[in-house]
């Protein structure tokens, strides 16, 4: 807790981790009251997030410093704060606090740590940091149904493990225990020995139901996968799950699903098989198919969708297939230390774990917790830009899938490369590569910033690609770019799209324009740019820098001139 750190939360203003308090409210001028300080810190520990979060008390909210009144201005004012902190919340806060002088006033810097459960004022009051309605950061209450979402964030609560008091074995349908047991038959990754119990086993193992003291009770993750349609639809807390055709702002299909999750993506694959065409390719002797949108990828976005929702809120599951994209969207922002920018390499954390492993069990998600990279590799092995969760919130979770035409050359070359190896490519590989195909270079730090890691393991796998003849480097190794390999271009035919993205040097220029000079018999100023990659005027410097050496003769005049081989 340094002065250069707390001049720096001061300038850049009130966030969801730092607040500012006034010591000196009201005519003639108030010390900030005991309650309203620990409402601010309770506050502020129950907000999202895991950085650290901080109360300062001497600063007005436009972030003009006017200090901290007597009462907090010497050590044992201090020890009060920790004790008054501690005393007046549940469970029992610690905090740290210290005085920092800032031009020439005391400002109290609270320094209140990430807790794992809710906290709340001894006198009951549960308040959390959060936008407002004026869209600045603001204390909101803290209800319950949202205590319970924030837990299931960071692990701590399975609300799909709670029970449904009044309901028992009865109420599951034997019909979508034998659909859980034909999707493992049918599956990959299925646990095998489920579909050897009978339903009443089959419950038990998955934990469906819960049998305390011999009375059984159906817990939640039982009643949305096995639950009877007729007690689903009778249950409006139970959320639905959509599918919309959008055309532009037409509407063209809106159908709403409130059945067991199994029947709902039985019914959304066998939609999504409808409308998704695939064209051919011919690898070698092989064809290969291209579909619009990889099976495996639209599986895996929907299941995670279904089993990382929130079920404390009643929005719906939406899977909307526009013109240009399929776009998934589930209540319940990314789990607590999940963004956009590290959700490649940042450890899976099921919101509602027994779902989640129902689900894996039964072979319908990767059961090495790493279904997002089967999103990214699947959808750009096809010729399709990467997904995207960049619309993500903190209330849902946006996965975008592009569409439009597949790149059926980089399908190609992703399908050459791995019959070639016999193995698939990495996601890491197939990122850099997708990067290199469509904006021709890459440095190590942006390598990085895609593959989500350190720059050292951006610039191994890098290397690896250049071992195994993808990929080449250029220039030193401050300024170190990468590139296709032109090994790889003349593989695909495309010669001329390894000159365009690498360029020439200066004698690689020079080669060029004799070799096309020679072979055509003459060369203009216009095809000497348009061959080198370069502007009109460079090209008048290098036919006048071969003309001067005497490798070419000048012929004609402005508009007219050309350039042909000198005769030895």
């Amino acid at each position: 807790m340094t002065r250069e750190h707390i001049k720096k939360l001061i300038e850049a203003g009130e966030t969801l981790d730092v607040e500012f308090k006034s010591d000196r409210k009201g005519k003639p001028a108030q010390p900030l009251p005991d309650h309203e300080l620990v409402e601010a810190v309770v506050c502020l520990a129950n907000r999202s997030g895991t950085q650290q979060g901080w109360l300062l008390i001497g600063v007005e909210d436009d972030g003009r410093i006017s200090g901290a009144r007597h009462r907090h201005t010497n050590t044992t004012d201090l020890a009060r704060v920790h004790a008054l902190i501690s005393s007046n919340t549940r469970p029992s806060l610690s905090v740290r606090a210290e005085l920092v002088d800032i031009q020439g006033k005391h400002i109290l810097a609270i320094e209140i740590p990430t807790v794992r459960q809710p906290v709340g004022t001894a006198k009951g009051l549960y308040i959390r940091r959060a936008i407002g309605g004026d869209g600045k950061p603001a204390c909101v209450p803290f209800p319950f149904h949202e205590m319970q979402a924030l837990q299931a964030n960071r692990g701590l609560l399975d609300y799909s493990a709670q029970r449904v008091d009044g309901l028992g074995i009865d109420a599951l349908d034997p019909l979508e225990f034998e659909r859980y047991r034909r999707t493992i038959r049918e599956s990959t990754g299925g646990d095998k020995t489920l579909t050897m119990l009978n339903d009443l086993e089959l419950a038990k193992a998955l934990g469906a139901i819960d049998n305390t003291n011999g009375a059984v009770t159906v817990r939640l993750m039982g009643l949305l996968l096995f639950g009877r349609e007729a007690i689903l639809k009778d249950a409006l807390w139970i959320p639905e799950v959509a599918f919309q055709v959008l055309s532009g702002t037409a509407v063209e299909v809106n159908d709403f699903f409130r059945w067991p999750l199994l029947r709902v993506m039985e019914e959304l694959e066998a939609r999504f098989r409808a409308r998704n065409r695939e064209q051919e390719i011919l690898v070698g002797m092989s064809r290969i198919g291209v579909p619009d949108y990889s099976r495996h990828a639209f599986r895996e976005g929907l299941a995670n969708a279904l089993t990382h929702r929130d079920y404390t809120r009643h929005d719906a599951v939406h899977v909307q297939w526009h013109q240009d994209g399929i776009e998934i969207s589930n209540p319940g922002g990314l789990p607590e230390g999940v963004r956009p920018d590290n959700i490649l390499v940042t450890q899976p954390r099921p919101r509602n774990l027994l779902l989640a492993d129902a689900f894996k069990r039964a072979g319908l998600v990767d059961r090495t917790g790493r279904g997002i990279d089967i999103i990214f590799y699947e959808q750009i092995r096809n010729g399709r830009p990467a997904p995207s969760y960049e619309r993500s919130t903190e209330t849902n979770v946006v996965l975008v899938l592009p569409g439009g035409r597949a790149d059926l050359d980089f399908v190609r070359l992703v399908s050459e490369e791995e019959r070639g190896k016999r193995q698939q490519l990495s996601v890491d590989s197939i990122l850099i590569l997708n990067h290199l195909w469509r904006g021709r270079r890459i440095t190590t730090s942006e390598a990085a910033r895609l593959m989500q890691k350190r720059e050292d393991d951006a610039r191994a796998r890098l290397e690896a690609m250049v071992e195994s003849g993808l990929v080449e480097a250029h220039g030193a190794r401050e300024v170190r770019a990468w590139h296709i390999s032109a090994a790889t271009y003349r593989r695909l035919g495309k010669s001329g799209s390894y000159i365009r993205q690498r360029g020439f040097d200066p004698l690689q220029q020079e080669q060029e324009v004799l070799r096309h000079a020679e072979s055509h018999g003459r060369i203009t100023r216009g095809q000497a740019a348009a061959l080198c990659q370069i502007s009109p005027t460079q090209a008048t410097h290098l036919l006048r820098r071969l003309t001067t050496r005497g490798d070419l003769e000048r012929h004609g005049t402005r508009r007219g001139t050309w350039y042909k081989r000198t005769e030895s």
